[in-house]
């Protein structure tokens, strides 16, 4: 594999509650709008990269991918955390990224898309919170495709 290959996390939150807004959070700080959101679901694109860093190991990386290289993952923001300071909420998700072939990655050609999707309610009945499963076998890798 020569460079960085560029990857789509498609995360899907399932059966949200109504009135929370979601973003991923990139960085520290700064945060990422759904790209959809109807009353069953919320879908995110999060753009990453899968390559060589600095010292030439692979690894996932982006302003998204949060974590050591052994166990990243991507925070799902809700509530104020997600920008509403109005909200009764506060909350973040942390979706597992080590679940994620890279092997698979390897030999990827052309845009690919990591596709996965968690609950988005949680045992309270409020966003969804805390190391969430993955849900319908995990993450699924669609090359080729964008």
């Amino acid at each position: 594999m020569q460079g960085d290959l560029p990857v789509t996390l498609r995360i899907t939150l399932l059966d949200p509650p109504a009135d929370a807004r979601w973003a991923v959070q990139l960085g520290r700080d700064a945060l990422l709008a759904p790209v959809s959101s109807t009353e069953g679901r919320v879908v995110f694109d999060v753009p990453i990269v899968f390559g060589p860093n600095a010292r030439g190991v692979l690894q996932l990386r982006g302003a998204a991918v949060q974590g050591p290289p052994t166990a990243r993952f991507v925070y799902i923001n809700s509530g104020r955390r997600a920008g509403d300071m109005w909200s009764t909420w506060d909350r973040r998700a942390k979706v597992p990224l080590s679940a994620i072939e890279t092997e698979a990655l390897l030999k990827a050609e052309g845009p690919v898309v990591l596709a996965v999707s968690i609950h988005g309610t949680a045992r309270d009945g409020g966003p969804a919170c805390a190391s969430v499963p993955l849900l319908e076998g995990g993450w699924t890798l669609h090359a080729g495709t964008g």
